[in-house]
């Protein structure tokens, strides 16, 4: 296949406003993913778009198995309830505790505006 470029499960993109901190949820156009590396607004990182992490979530929910989950894109927290104004970003692969400050979620790579 000569029109084979990558696998797409890392994708290296301009790191956004406030740059980006190895470890963390970002949001760069449709692209979601969680920074390889700290790095400065502007310079490349990369972004893994695959893959199950403990991310951030709001703390006072419970979230089962299979529920999607939503980002705040201001705090990059993640949530199990839908509103306008947060994107799509996976789904829970593990039960979290109410109250837990993280949950594991699989990513989906793609954002997608919450259904309201």
């Amino acid at each position: 296949m000569k029109n084979y470029i990558q696998a797409g499960d890392n994708l290296t993109v301009i790191a956004p406003s406030g740059g980006t901190v190895s470890g963390g949820l970002y949001k760069v156009g449709a692209i979601i993913g969680v920074a390889a590396t700290t790095e400065v607004a502007g310079d490349l990182v990369v972004l893994k778009t695959g893959g199950v992490f403990d991310l951030a979530k709001t703390s006072a929910q419970a979230w089962a198995v299979g529920d999607l989950l939503f980002m705040n894109t201001s705090t990059r927290a993640l949530t199990n309830v839908s509103a306008t104004g947060l994107v799509m970003v996976g789904m829970a692969t593990e039960v979290a505790a109410n109250p837990s400050a993280t949950g594991a979620c699989r990513l989906n790579g793609v954002s997608a505006p919450a259904p309201v």
